[in-house]
C-alpha cells in the first residue's frame, strides 16, 4: 500500500533525526574515549592542586624567646624568598650589624637556626628586634623574625619558615617541577604556589583572583612577569 506524501515526509524527517542522533552519540563516545586516554597519559594538574589543599604545615606559635628557640630543634626552610633581609652578627658582642645588609634569604633556603636572641636596631630604638641566628660558610648572620616592646613579643617565624621539608609536604608534585624549584626556575604549567617556591613572592598587577592574574616577581634581581590562568603559568616573560 503506497504511503501518502505527508506521512512519507514525516518518516524521512524521523529517519534523518535518528541518523543524526545516532551519529552524534557515536561521535561523543569516541570523543570521551579519546579524552580519557589523554587524561590517563598525563598527570592531572587539577588533582595535584586539590591535593595542595590538604597540606597543613606544622607551626610553632612562639610567644616569647623560650618558645621561639624551638626553631633550633630542627632545620627550617625559608617560605618567603627574597623578602627577609639578614645582617652580619658578632657572636662575641652579641650584636647584629644593622648598618650593613648581608642580602636576602633565598626561596626555600635551608637553615640551621643556632639561637634566637634580641638586639636593638638604630632605626627603631624603642623596640628590640627578635633575631634568628644562623651560620653560612662559617660566617654568622641574623634575620629579624619579630619584635619585643615592654615585655610583649610579636613573633612571625611561622610566616617566615617551614619547620618541615617542603619536598615531603608537597611530595605529590612531579619530579620535574621540584627540579625547577630547586634550581630557582619557573616553567609553564606551574601553579602560583610552585612559582613562589621557585622565585619568591609576586606582586599582583591590577585586580584578579588567585590563580587568574598577572604577577611581577623580583626574582633576586632577574625580574619576571607571569600570567596565570586556572592557577597554571600561561605566559612567562622578563620584567623590568
Amino acid at each position: 500500500m503506497a504511503l501518502d506524501s505527508e506521512l512519507q515526509k514525516k518518516l524521512q524527517i524521523f529517519l534523518v533525526v535518528a541518523i543524526v542522533v545516532a551519529g552524534g552519540r557515536a561521535g561523543y563516545i569516541v570523543y570521551e574515549r579519546h579524552e580519557a586516554r589523554k587524561e590517563e597519559a598525563k598527570p592531572k594538574q587539577e588533582g595535584l592542586l586539590k591535593a595542595d589543599y590538604y597540606v597543613s604545615p606544622k607551626k610553632l606559635h612562639p610567644y616569647d624567646l623560650k618558645s621561639a628557640r624551638q626553631l633550633t630543634a630542627q632545620p627550617v626552610w625559608v617560605k618567603v624568598g627574597y623578602q627577609l633581609t639578614c645582617y652580619p652578627y658578632d657572636r662575641n658582642r652579641r650584636k647584629a650589624d644593622f648598618e650593613h645588609e648581608a642580602g636576602t634569604l633565598l626561596p626555600l633556603q635551608k637553615l640551621t637556626i643556632q639561637d634566637v636572641v634580641t638586639d636593638v636596631s638604630p632605626q627603631v630604638p624603642g623596640t628590640r628586634q627578635v633575631l634568628a641566628r644562623f651560620e653560612v660558610e662559617g660566617k654568622s648572620y641574623a634575620v629579624p623574625i619579630g619584635a619585643e616592646k615592654g615585655g610583649e613579643f610579636k613573633i612571625y617565624s611561622d610566616d617566615a619558615f617551614f619547620i618541615e621539608d617542603p619536598h615531603d609536604l608537597y611530595k605529590h608534585w612531579p619530579a620535574d617541577v621540584w627540579k625547577k624549584i630547586d634550581a630557582h626556575e619557573v616553567q609553564a604549567g606551574m601553579s602560583e604556589l610552585q612559582a613562589s617556591f621557585a622565585i619568591g613572592l609576586g606582586v599582583p598587577e591590577g585586580s584578579g583572583a588567585y590563580g587568574w592574574r598577572t604577577l611581577h616577581y623580583v626574582n633576586g634581581g632577574k625580574p619576571l612577569v607571569i600570567t596565570f590562568e586556572n592557577d597554571e603559568a600561561l605566559e612567562i616573560k622578563p620584567g623590568s
